[in-house]
């Protein structure tokens, strides 16, 4: 067993051997000691050798390792606050598991499209290890608040003959002798069944969307979390989408704080953005504060992430839109009863040039109206029967919404591109490795 490198967690005697499994990460040192970083479980230990105590044939042979050879290390570990995690093991021998040579990815600067292309090597280097961990926490801290909030999660199929969002985003594929089936744009209609059976369920897997778009906040394949509530509405949903946010958000910024320094990311602002209550602004409003901006925008366009970006600096933090134009959004999103041209719905906008991180709306409960809106959308009500099915047997008001895993761990993470957020990108350019 591995011990722990978190000192706090360290209860052994100071001069009992330990041992450990791991890669070559880096190599520093001059011609009496070697100071050998080592990667091990994902984290990075330094290894102390010096010539006087181990000789000159092992010493030699720790110099020449070259970059991501496997060893195994056995030596006293000892306390060092300027070591990564608090810790460094004083050498007594190593074991070469596996020989290193030429490895492609060095310390000296390299383009994208070359790390993109040794993608399966890159995941290796301390940035991508970090961006990994704070993923790995934030992935653990969604499940763990709808846990504690009481959801049931709900595991929704990827392969699909319904169409969710827009028909021109789709994967399709034969499905032997039954015609199209598609990549799923979201789980969400499949999960709205699961509210009617559960009252508050989620779902949290793989999404698939076939924009053309090249912009730095898109890819074809990400993870998108979604939650469906009965007897909730939209006022309650937003509710529900910021004490998620934030909570989520904090928790994984505590338990990642040694990740972001690695990232230079300072938390605190992004701390101070999330005391804040987010501001619920109205689609006619922001559309106001932009025209007044000199941006050339009319009541009834959508509004781009430039735009978003001049609203969610105009209040200085992330901000809710709501009430969308009816015409521009999805058919299952409630009529807005006070203004029938727009719908109950709202995208949650990150600073910091993020964006859209959540859409969410309250759904529509009433069956001609969706029969309506199918129809207008150009989609055969007869392949929405089951779906439709939630309307004629006991429905209810509803709520939910999705939010994009990688923009939030952009947000947190401060970068600048989402394809760093996701151990494989997939892009439209891009399908390996």
């Amino acid at each position: 067993m591995i011990p722990s490198l978190d000192p706090s967690k360290s209860n052994s005697h100071p001069k009992s051997t330990h041992s450990f499994k791991g890669w070559v990460q880096g190599l520093r040192g001059n011609n009496h000691v070697q100071f050998l970083q080592l990667r091990t479980e994902g984290k990075i230990i330094q290894v102390v050798a010096e010539k006087e105590f181990l000789g000159e044939d092992t010493f030699k042979q720790v110099k020449g390792l070259p970059q991501e050879t496997s060893l195994v290390v056995e030596g006293i570990l000892q306390e060092n606050a300027k070591s990564p995690g608090g810790k460094e093991l004083f050498l007594h021998s190593l074991q070469v598991v596996g020989e290193s040579d030429q490895y492609p990815i060095t310390p000296k600067e390299h383009g994208p499209d070359f790390l993109h292309n040794h993608r399966h090597l890159w995941l290796r280097s301390k940035r991508q290890l970090a961006i990994q961990r704070v993923r790995s926490e934030l992935s653990f801290a969604i499940r763990e608040f709808f846990r504690n909030d009481g959801y049931t999660l709900i595991d929704t199929p990827i392969l699909t003959g319904s169409i969710g969002e827009s028909a021109g985003t789709l994967f399709s594929t034969e499905y032997f002798d039954l015609g199209q089936a598609y990549l799923a744009q979201t789980g969400q209609l499949y999960l709205e069944t699961a509210a009617f059976a559960h009252s508050k369920v989620y779902c949290f897997g793989p999404t698939f969307r076939a924009e053309k778009s090249k912009t730095r906040r898109h890819l074809t394949e990400f993870w998108m979390l979604e939650a469906e509530t009965a007897f909730l509405n939209q006022e309650g949903n937003l509710d529900l989408q910021e004490r998620f946010v934030k909570t989520v958000l904090k928790t994984t910024i505590e338990r990642t704080l040694e990740d972001l320094k690695v990232l230079d990311r300072d938390p605190a602002p992004l701390l101070e953005q999330l005391a804040k209550t987010f501001p619920r602004v109205d689609y006619g409003e922001a559309i106001q504060i932009l025209q007044t901006a000199g941006e050339d925008i009319t009541w009834g366009e959508d509004i781009n992430s430039d735009r978003e970006q001049i609203l969610t600096t105009h209040f200085g933090t992330a901000i809710f839109i709501q009430n969308f134009p009816r015409a521009i959004k999805a058919f299952y999103m409630k009529q807005n009863p006070n203004d029938p041209k727009t719908v109950h719905s709202a995208d949650l906008i990150a600073p910091d040039g993020i964006g859209e991180i959540i859409g969410g709306s309250e759904r529509e409960e009433s069956y001609e109206k969706i029969v309506e809106r199918l129809k207008e959308e150009g989609l055969p009500p007869e392949d929405y029967s089951w779906y439709l099915d939630l309307r004629k047997y006991g429905s209810v008001p509803h709520s939910g919404f999705g939010m994009g895993l990688e923009r939030v761990i952009a947000w947190v993470c401060g970068l600048s591109h989402i394809r760093e957020c996701i151990p494989f990108p997939r892009m439209i350019y891009r399908l390996s490795p």
